[in-house]
């Protein structure tokens, strides 16, 4: 069975949720150290729990690493979706690739400058990209 093109960028948008966790404790545990948290005592929380105790450029890439494990699972499921009924390439293609262009896009920004105003405009760029992929996936399905 030959592999659909539309399974490149979920597995890219995979990827790219692996390195926002890396850059996330790349700097969080460095900042931690420095802001003396004691990690041996520390119980329950979550990662929010350190938005008192962190700076907030620290903090971004967390929150950005939450924002992908979010919405990005619709992306995979129609990705799927779409590779399983044949229509994983065409314009679907060009959609998902425009997705995971955007949503790094948006992880950089939001990992960055976090100026919301072009985070939104971002996000609401890739859902649209989304919500074209779901409703041509529907139309597959209920054909």
């Amino acid at each position: 069975m030959d592999n659909s093109p539309v399974l490149q960028p979920l597995v890219a948008l995979m990827a790219w949720t692996m390195i926002m966790w890396l850059w996330m404790y790349v700097t969080r545990l460095p900042a931690m150290s420095k802001a003396k948290v004691d990690v041996d005592n520390l119980t329950g929380g979550t990662g929010g729990s350190l938005d008192d105790v962190l700076p907030p450029e620290i903090q971004w890439k967390s929150h950005n690493y939450n924002h992908l494990l979010a919405e990005p699972t619709l992306f995979y499921a129609v990705c799927i979706v779409l590779a399983l009924v044949g229509q994983g390439d065409g314009l679907n293609l060009i959609l998902a690739w425009a997705y995971v262009g955007l949503r790094v896009l948006h992880s950089l920004i939001q990992a960055t400058v976090n100026r919301v105003k072009y985070r939104f405009l971002v996000f609401v760029l890739s859902s649209l990209c989304l919500i074209a992929m779901i409703v041509h996936a529907g139309v597959a399905v209920f054909h």
